[in-house]
C-alpha cells in the first residue's frame, strides 16, 4: 500500500516556492503604502497589482520545475545535490529580498540579493538543462522577470540612495 500519493510530490514541489512569497506579501502589503509608494520610480515600473499574480505563476513554473528535476532524478540522491541544491539557495535568496529591501528598506543590499537570485537562477537553469529540458524552459519567464526586477531596484537605489 502506497503512504504517499502519486500526484503529492508534484503538489508538494509546486507549492513550495509560494511559502516565502506568501509570507514575504505580509511585509511588502505593510510597505507598499508607508514606504515604498514614497520612493521616486521609473516611469517603466509596473503598477503594483503586476507583481502578485506573476510571481504567483513564477513561483508555480519553479516549483514544478524542481518537481520534474526531483522526479527525472529519482529523488533526493547523489545526482541531485547540485541541480536541487542551486534551487535550494536559490529559493533562500529569493526569499530573503523582501525582508531586506521592504521590510530593512535597504535598497542596495536588496540589488546585491536580487544579482545573486539572478546568478543561481542562471546557474540552476544550466544545470537543469541536461536533466530536463522542460524544467530549463520553464526558467525563462523567471530569468527574464528577475532581469527587469534587478534593473527596477538598481534605478529606484540610485534614484533614492539619498532619502532617509
Amino acid at each position: 500500500m502506497e503512504v504517499v500519493p502519486a500526484w503529492a510530490p508534484a503538489v508538494g514541489f509546486t507549492l513550495l516556492p509560494h511559502v516565502g512569497g506568501f509570507l514575504g506579501s505580509n511585509i511588502t502589503k505593510r510597505e507598499i503604502p508607508a514606504w515604498y509608494r514614497t520612493l521616486q520610480k521609473p516611469s517603466w515600473c509596473p503598477p503594483n497589482w503586476v507583481f502578485a499574480p506573476v510571481w504567483g505563476t513564477l513561483y508555480t513554473s519553479m516549483g514544478y520545475g524542481s518537481y520534474l528535476v526531483w522526479k527525472e532524478l529519482g529523488g533526493f540522491n547523489e545526482k541531485s545535490v547540485v541541480p536541487l541544491g542551486l534551487y535550494a539557495g536559490n529559493l533562500a535568496f529569493n526569499w530573503a529580498w523582501t525582508p531586506i529591501f521592504f521590510g530593512a528598506h535597504k535598497m542596495g543590499w536588496g540589488l546585491v540579493t536580487l544579482l545573486l537570485t539572478t546568478g543561481t537562477a542562471a546557474a540552476m537553469t544550466a544545470s537543469w538543462y541536461n536533466i530536463n529540458r522542460t524544467a530549463a524552459y520553464l526558467m525563462v519567464p523567471y530569468l527574464a522577470w528577475l532581469s527587469l526586477a534587478s534593473a527596477l531596484n538598481y534605478r529606484i537605489w540610485k534614484d533614492n540612495c539619498n532619502k532617509k
